[in-house]
């Protein structure tokens, strides 16, 4: 009777161990499934995701263009109708000499750093000069934009630019009243 009741408990003990790697393998087909749908629920997302965030990205591109579109403009229009004169200029080009802290690591080029300092240590720019200088104060800004100074030095070309606008209108009103004083002249 004693080896029944020892194949009887091994028997009990091999239906118990089945039992379990029975639970344990159903178990682990349900979780297997479960765990490939919601990868691909986290790859629908992931793809939807990645459409915003470029989506956003260009929003966010098109924001920063129109916001530098307006600060040119309105700089420009301020220096034209005299409202900034050559002195808060010459204040603004100060500060703006601390943006050639960040030129030892940047993605610009030795070259353009050595052609900005170039343009603000001049006194008077030509307005080829100020647009240059716009131009590369432009991709300071987009490259360093998180730095108040890159958007000083923005801020500082535009208002070559309209410094520089403004004298070649003022050359141009003159030369034009010479040009009337002389025809006067002549009658």
């Amino acid at each position: 009777m004693a080896e029944i009741g020892l194949t009887e408990l091994l028997i009990s003990i091999f239906s118990v161990v089945v039992t379990i790697i029975i639970s344990i393998a159903t178990l682990a087909y349900w979780l297997g499934r479960r765990f490939t749908a919601l990868e691909g629920e986290i790859k629908n997302v992931e793809t939807r995701l990645g459409g915003e965030i470029k989506r956003l990205r260009g929003v966010i591109r098109r924001l920063g263009a129109a916001f530098v579109g307006y600060q040119e403009f309105f700089i420009e229009f301020l220096v034209g109708e005299g409202i900034l004169a050559k002195e808060k200029g010459d204040m603004v080009k100060g500060e703006v000499r601390r943006v050639l802290e960040i030129a030892f690591t940047n993605p610009i080029s030795k070259e353009e750093w050595r052609r900005i300092k170039e343009l603000l240590d001049k006194d008077e720019l030509t307005l080829e000069e100020a647009l240059e200088l716009r131009e590369l104060a432009r991709k300071v800004a987009w490259i360093y934009g998180h730095r108040v100074e890159a958007w000083k030095l923005h801020l500082y070309a535009s208002m070559a630019v309209g410094f520089a606008r403004k004298k070649l209108e003022e050359e141009e009103k003159k030369k034009q009243r010479e040009k009337k004083e002389t025809q006067k002249e002549s009658s």
